[in-house]
């Protein structure tokens, strides 16, 4: 099941809220993931999330995943573009090796 942004940021809020009331966070994510029809380690997933993005917690940010993703993208890009640019550069090269030899 797919959640929306705005279920996923409340169900979050929800489990910062209500930590107080319960042994652990844990217990919080349980409790809260049940009302929500989320399984407990999806929603553990998204305040692990929200921790590392709010600075709270050490790892990757979610800007900073969709950088690295985005700059990988370029980078497969960038390395089809430069075969097709040397796959070009020998076809042409032999063609004018070619012409040369005709003259």
């Amino acid at each position: 099941m797919k959640f929306s942004p705005e279920v996923r940021e409340r169900a979050v809020r929800m489990v910062f809220e209500h930590r107080g009331e319960h042994e652990s966070q844990w217990a919080a994510v349980v409790s809260i993931a049940a009302k929500i029809g989320s399984t407990p380690q999806t929603l553990l997933n998204w305040v692990r999330q929200h921790e590392r993005d709010s600075g709270q917690r050490a790892g990757t940010t979610t800007a900073e995943a969709q950088r690295i993703k985005d700059l990988e993208r370029e980078v497969r890009e960038l390395r089809k573009a430069n075969e097709i640019l040397k796959l070009a550069s020998a076809f042409f090269a032999q063609a004018e090796l070619d012409r040369r030899f005709k003259s």
